[in-house]
């Protein structure tokens, strides 16, 4: 959790979606449970990832911030956070760049940033946004440690857009230039210029560009959990329900005794609040089901809203 970042001041999401009572209930509850002041800040426009964060620049700074962390929302991963602070520290001048790297195979890698780094100094060399051709294996994992410094950079290109559409008679071109993608115009003009590094991580990492694709998330972290926190997981007790492999049960959900809590070769959470009524002889198998929900049949491979 961000709790375990020492001297971590805030966290920031930013984002052009309009802001509702879910999104303000969701925020209160983490601020509760993290201890640690959480704001959105709304685009007016989507400004891709690194006009996001210089859009709201003085927002980032407004800490005397030495440094910041950039997650993209939809990745799952160990997130190795204070792993990529030490290894900053270690390696490149105070004001270099840090992206966290995975491995992936060579046609896995084509969907994906490709890294080329220096194996000893592990300086980012050559990068290429989802290439044509086989680049490198190791792959950006949309998690990055940056210092104020990135911002000279992205107002560099922020000033060459425009420059570049001072000529055009457009009615957002202000949108236009202040839109501007990480990977593409910051990245590649980097490497190759020692101010960017790769971490490579050895834990699990996986992209969520799906609903679908949140169940095998909550694998990979159920798995995680069986390693390293076991404690987190349910566990078979007289009375209880039936847990096959990695369980997670919310300590506010109410489960039967006479239910097999599983989902496949993986796992299964329920998280809090749920308020999801099954009655007996009811499979519900490998699927997502949002709260408040009486289910009165089988389930199987659905998103049930």
């Amino acid at each position: 959790g961000p709790g375990a970042v020492p001297n971590m001041k805030e966290i920031l999401l930013i984002g052009f979606y309009q802001p509702n009572e879910s999104l303000s209930r969701f925020l209160f509850s983490a601020q509760q449970e993290f201890k640690i002041p959480i704001r959105y800040l709304q685009e007016y426009a989507a400004l891709g990832t690194g006009g996001g964060i210089y859009h709201f620049r003085d927002q980032i700074l407004a800490w005397g911030t030495e440094a910041f962390f950039v997650l993209n929302a939809d990745v799952c991963s160990e997130f190795p956070l204070n792993e990529m602070r030490a290894f900053h520290r270690e390696h490149g001048d105070p004001d270099s760049f840090l992206m966290l790297g995975t491995t992936a195979n060579r046609k896995q890698s084509l969907n994906y940033g490709c890294i080329v780094a220096n194996a000893e100094t592990h300086e980012v060399l050559h990068y290429v946004e989802k290439p044509s051709t086989f680049v490198s294996e190791l792959i950006n994992c949309g998690i990055y440690l940056f210092t104020p410094a990135i911002f000279q950079h992205i107002g560099g290109v922020f000033q060459r857009n425009q420059r570049e559409l001072l000529l055009e008679e457009s009615s957002n071109g202000w949108q236009r230039a202040e839109a501007i993608r990480l990977e593409q115009d910051i990245f590649t003009a980097l490497a190759g210029r020692g101010r960017l590094y790769a971490y490579k991580s050895e834990g699990f990492w996986s992209q969520i560009k799906s609903a679908g694709s949140a169940i095998y998330a909550s694998r990979l972290y159920l798995s995680s959990y069986s390693q390293c926190h076991p404690e987190r997981l349910a566990q078979n007790r007289p009375g209880g329900p039936t847990i096959r492999g990695n369980v997670y049960i919310h300590p506010t959900a109410s489960v039967d005794g006479s239910a097999v809590v599983s989902v496949g070769r993986g796992g299964g959470e329920l998280g809090g609040s749920c308020n999801v009524t099954i009655p007996a002889e009811v499979v519900i198998l490998n699927s997502i089901v949002l709260p408040h929900k009486e289910l009165s049949r089988s389930f199987k491979n659905q998103i049930i809203l």
